[in-house]
């Protein structure tokens, strides 16, 4: 919508531009090259996520001063703080990185993204920057044609390097020709007013852009033509602070809470920067002058003194905020609060989370989680089971022996509207990020939890077809009946138990071992039903119309105990792909699972 108002309006105003002036052209001309070299350079950095990234991610993130680093390091690196902003929220909301975490990311990447200042002030205005474009450039094109992902990715920084580069140069030259013919320092306005009124300009600036660095480009390049006083670039780069928040905002439409979060921290710190820098501007100003005195800055060179000054007023709000992250965290999860019905929608899937691979499959392992949580909750109330017993140590046996009543549950309403909906949403997730996949390791990653949607779904589709006849049966009069019925919630309990011991252990290599225990223990627990079974039909103590009965809701109770055991070795294996095939070495197929049994009756 916002772009069907907005879109019209600014061909207009550059056509005009265009019409009326040369060097406006060469100015507009030299933005863009600017922002394409900034998308370039944005693709070799998404070449190398995929897991180094994420691993690096993880890594750098589990102190405060290292998530800080590494926001600073990782803007700098790709020279824009709304990707670092938006990448940080899409690992948010997988669930890769905590809450405290993503804001130490995203309070070191406002830091980070004043080298942009340094950088044009101090090379882009002093040397001819565009003789180090055309080698970039040349060097990267023929990169990008290679076949390696890796060698694309080195081409597509290279060339987005020469791209900047190339775009400052054009800037300024343009700057420096417009001079002749028009002179924009003459609408300076002087005081607090102009301070308020160009703060506003450059918020206004880097929200049609879309980044902060091209705005302060802009502002660089005309204050060292004198299209612009010292004074109003400085609030024009107070404005850009703000503005580069709108990004994240609109990124988070996206994301989950966790990512909504984020980016209201983003538009706290960056606010609480840009009014500290107003309301002491003078303070701020007798410091760029002492720095830039001690490090051999001249006091004309307002170019440099504008990077000083850049980097000051974010410094000052990075030490002012980071003793308190803990406490916007709380605030936060005040402020911004998971809606009520979240259990019967996405927590971890979203737009957010769909663009790089690992922070893909992470949102749909975690999804998949929360799936089976709420099929846990079925299925245990489907048995007129607490969940507390089931991962208690009370004997399985006597909890079910003890039941005195059947738990109501409308399971065709629940399966509609807790597992149904949220399963058609991973599905089509995944669909949308196997689209997007070309490495197959992350293809094969996704297609495995496909596998493990449909076999949660199979086993809560098990669970209605049982549920009517232990609703039925689970307080028979009839002792051997109750007997058979209470052996049949024993063994899908007991799988239950096992699963959530696994999770309480974590992914390690120990985890097949124990999936195979619970395949092990379920076909053993099937093996002396059926055996019991057979005693009770040969005394004649059940009709042979219920000995059908309980041999299909056996057979029921297995493919759900199966079911589940799939899952969970889909789910809770190991991760690394070097542990996951030491693991499929190890598992236990069904000939092994024969043998065992085989051997434990002879």
């Amino acid at each position: 919508m916002l772009n069907r108002i907005f879109l019209p309006g600014i061909f207009v105003v550059l056509a005009y531009g265009f019409w009326i002036s040369p060097e406006f052209k060469v100015i507009a001309a030299g933005l863009a090259i600017f922002l394409f070299g900034m998308l370039a350079l944005e693709e070799g950095f998404r070449a190398f996520t995929g897991g180094t990234l994420e691993i690096l991610l993880g890594k750098a993130t589990d102190r405060p001063w290292k998530s800080i680093s590494f926001g600073i390091a990782s803007t700098t690196l790709v020279q824009s703080s709304s990707l670092v902003s938006l990448i940080t929220i899409s690992f948010l909301s997988a669930g890769l990185i905590d809450l405290a975490a993503a804001i130490g990311v995203v309070f070191g990447s406002n830091l980070g993204t004043t080298t942009g200042a340094w950088l044009v002030a101090g090379l882009g205005l002093k040397v001819k920057i565009s003789a180090y474009a055309m080698p970039l450039l040349v060097f990267g094109v023929l990169l990008i044609l290679q076949k390696s992902k890796a060698l694309r990715g080195i081409g597509y920084g290279l060339t987005g390097l020469g791209l900047l580069f190339l775009g400052i140069h054009y800037m300024k030259e343009g700057f420096e020709a417009f001079r002749d013919t028009i002179n924009l320092a003459a609408y300076a306005v002087p005081g607090y007013a102009g301070l308020l009124l160009f703060t506003l300009i450059g918020a206004a600036a880097t929200v049609i852009l879309q980044s902060s660095h091209a705005t302060l480009v802009l502002i660089i390049t005309a204050l060292a033509a004198d299209q612009i006083t010292y004074e109003n670039a400085l609030a024009l780069a107070i404005g850009a602070n703000i503005g580069t928040t709108v990004t994240a905002m609109l990124g988070a439409i996206s994301a989950n809470v966790e990512g909504k979060r984020l980016a209201v921290a983003h538009l706290i710190f960056n606010m609480i920067t840009a009014l500290l820098a107003i309301a002491f501007l003078q303070p701020l100003l007798w410091g760029v002058d002492g720095i830039s005195s001690a490090i051999g800055i001249s006091p004309d060179d307002h170019t440099l003194k504008l990077a000083v000054f850049h980097t000051l007023f974010n410094l000052v709000g990075l030490v002012i905020m980071v003793p308190f992250i803990k406490t916007l965290v709380g605030l936060l999860q005040r402020l911004v609060l998971i809606p009520a019905a979240a259990l019967d929608q996405p927590r971890y899937i979203s737009k957010a989370s769909i663009e790089m691979p690992a922070t893909a499959v992470e949102s749909v392992r975690n999804e998949l989680i929360h799936l089976y949580e709420n099929a846990y909750r079925l299925i245990s109330h489907g048995l007129s089971l607490h969940r507390g017993t089931i991962a208690s140590e009370r004997d399985l046996a006597e909890a079910a022996a003890d039941t005195s009543r059947v738990m109501p549950l409308d399971i065709d309403y629940y399966y509609e509207h807790y597992i149904k909906g949220l399963h058609s949403a991973i599905i089509e997730f995944i669909s949308k990020a196997q689209a997007q996949q070309s490495s197959e390791r992350w293809s094969n990653e996704l297609y495995a939890l496909r596998q493990a949607s449909l076999n949660i779904v199979e086993a809560v589709k098990g669970m209605k077809h049982l549920h009517k006849n232990l609703s039925r049966y689970v307080l028979s009069r009839d002792p051997y009946v109750r007997e058979l019925y209470n052996e049949i919630r024993v063994e899908i309990a007991t799988v239950l138990r096992e699963i959530e011991q696994i999770r309480d252990q974590g992914p390690d290599a120990e985890t097949i071992l124990s999936l195979d225990a619970v395949r092990l223990g379920l076909d053993e627990s099937r093996r002396k039903l059926d055996a019991t079974l057979d005693e009770f039909i040969r005394s004649k103590r059940i009709t042979a119309q219920m000995a059908t009965s309980i041999m299909n809701d056996s057979a029921y109770a297995y493919n759900i105990g199966k079911n589940l055991d799939d899952m969970a070795r889909s789910l809770l294996s190991a991760r690394e792909p070097e542990l996951k095939n030491a693991e499929q070495k190890l598992v236990l197929d069904d000939t092994d699972i024969e043998d065992v049994l085989r051997e434990d009756r002879d």
